[in-house]
């Protein structure tokens, strides 16, 4: 097919090859769905499966993305009359397809009253959340509002919104003063109980903001909050994205996006206000997604975390290449089966070590070239959800959690700004500064880390910080990789 500079859009799609062409078309689908956070991983997780739902039963489910703060994923979609392909990297060879779920985009910071306004029509009645941990602003241990003067200003004025929170919030008062019906609102993020969590900050917004208790009754009677667990492995978007989605289409899409074939969505059904047929794309409907999102977060996520952080510190560029590290597999797998499978219930009828399993072959793709650091970023965030719950379940137990405090002080070690080589290391963090600052004042030692990072409530709770076992083993670790590297602290690993 020759290639040409034409851009995706409604004009070109008959140009495009049938099997790549979208199942519905962007403005024929009236909205139903708002998405907080249009980014790569809501392109290729919630769009797809929304798309194939209505493409199966029907349904006024067109999505309207709303970009909290940047504006170049909106500007491409808009020139694209929100179309956008997603390409499916599988070790065999990939597949492009253009996804028409969008019927329209906004951005966030540029007209906040208009998103606010979108969020109290009677038409929306689902709002669906991928803006990522640090965006709820909440402590990741306690799930206490974090309190700043953005979002005080966001609750207590009539200033426009620039939080999250605080978008969410004004928007369903505006929706409860309009009476526009029940709503329900989907976080598809990585927290534990994230159902539970976003509803705690509805109540704990609503409380802040002083709305008077007949009031806040009325927004919190019409809005559910169902759990979820999403999984779908979407690296960054390169220049090669683009120009693999081009080969395949014969257009140019600067929205392009590529993923792993696997994709999982499991929702606790709870929506008063209707919902797609998701299950028609796959997702799994249930009562309680708990145990689902335990499952992923400490076998998936936590895991992953593991191999960014010792790939990351060993040199490696992607999760593909850290997982060929000698010894690193034989390592997590001992992390999955040792501590992971006995710190919780996992879903009915499911394996957890054959789960690990599964996991470690989808990481050890080599189409999917997800960079260590990208997983890395917002550790003080992720590990907090990921991690330490499995240690805090192992301790409460009296069991060890030493393949677990190996994550930790391989993060420790991150921290410290410098790869085994001497190469320079990327801290993107909300806490970043904290961090500095903490690792500054303590002493320059594997104890002093732990005791300097450590004290910060935010990330590790006070049982777990005070518990003289794994503080040990976090500092054992920790001198191992400071003294011989990655690779021979996984050699020796015992």
């Amino acid at each position: 097919m020759a290639l040409t500079t034409d851009r995706l859009g409604l004009a070109t799609l008959r140009r495009l090859p049938e099997a790549s062409r979208p199942l519905l078309r962007p403005g024929t689908v009236p909205a139903g769905i708002v998405h907080l956070g249009v980014g790569a991983f809501h392109r290729a997780h919630q769009a797809v499966h929304t798309e194939a739902a209505v493409g199966a039963a029907g349904g006024d489910w067109g999505i309207v993305g709303v970009a909290p703060r940047s504006t170049g994923v909106v500007d491409a979609l808009a020139a694209q009359d929100c179309l956008f392909s997603v390409t499916t990297l599988a070790p065999g060879g990939a597949a492009t397809r253009v996804v028409g779920a969008l019927a329209g985009v906004r951005h966030a910071a540029s007209d906040p009253d208009a998103v606010v306004g979108l969020l109290a029509d009677p038409a929306i009645r689902v709002v669906t959340l991928t803006v990522t941990e640090k965006a709820y602003r909440m402590d990741p241990v306690t799930a206490a509002l974090t309190v700043d003067a953005d979002l005080t200003a966001d609750l207590t004025t009539d200033r426009p919104p620039r939080t999250v929170p605080g978008l969410l919030v004004r928007g369903l008062l505006a929706r409860a003063a309009a009476d526009a019906g029940p709503i329900a609102l989907v976080c598809c993020d990585n927290l534990p109980a994230n159902g539970r969590r976003l509803r705690g900050l509805v109540e704990q917004c609503l409380a802040l903001a002083r709305v008077p208790d007949a009031s806040a009754e009325r927004v919190l009677t019409a809005v559910t909050c169902p759990g979820t667990m999403v999984d779908r492995i979407v690296p960054a978007s390169t220049g090669e994205t683009r120009d693999t989605a081009r080969r395949a289409l014969g257009v140019t899409d600067l929205a392009a996006i590529a993923a792993e074939p696997w994709s999982q969505w499991v929702i606790e059904d709870d929506f008063p206000g209707g919902r797609p047929a998701w299950e028609h794309s796959g997702a799994v409907l249930t009562d309680d997604a708990g145990p689902w999102e335990r499952l992923k977060l400490r076998a998936l996520n936590g895991v992953h975390s593991a191999t960014a952080y010792l790939g990351a510190l060993a040199g490696a560029e992607t999760v593909a290449e850290a997982l060929a590290l000698p010894h690193l597999e034989a390592v997590l797998r001992r992390l999955v089966a040792e501590e992971i499978t006995p710190s919780f219930t996992p879903p009915p009828g499911v394996d957890v070590s054959a789960y690990g399993e599964q996991v470690l072959a989808r990481f050890a793709n080599p189409a999917i070239r997800y960079r260590t650091t990208q997983v890395a970023m917002d550790g003080s965030q992720k590990l907090p959800q990921r991690v330490l719950p499995t240690v805090a379940d192992l301790r409460a137990a009296g069991r060890s959690a030493r393949w677990s405090a190996l994550v930790v002080a391989a993060w420790l070690r991150f921290l410290l700004g410098y790869a085994d080589d001497g190469r320079p290391l990327p801290l993107d963090d909300p806490l970043a500064d904290r961090l500095r600052a903490a690792l500054a004042a303590g002493a320059h030692t594997p104890a002093g880390v732990v005791e300097a990072v450590f004290a910060l409530r935010e990330v590790f709770p006070a049982d777990l910080a005070d518990d003289d076992e794994f503080r040990a083993d976090v500092t054992g670790w920790l001198t191992a990789l400071e003294r011989h590297g990655v690779r021979a602290t996984l050699a020796d690993a015992r």
